[in-house]
């Protein structure tokens, strides 16, 4: 049985903000979840952790 949702979680060095979110592993081996930047502005320096559901 393959795994097809990860639990996602976004971290913002910058202000401490935190994101749990679920998501799917693309052709590229990257996570999509919709997330595109932190509420501080930040969208290059996130700390992505995944773990299968």
């Amino acid at each position: 049985m393959s795994v097809d949702r990860y639990r996602v979680v976004i971290r913002c060095p910058l202000c401490g903000e935190k994101y749990i979110l679920r998501g799917k592993r693309n052709e590229h081996g990257e996570f999509e979840t919709g997330f595109k930047q932190c509420v501080c502005g930040n969208e290059d320096q996130l700390q992505i952790e995944a773990t299968p559901e």
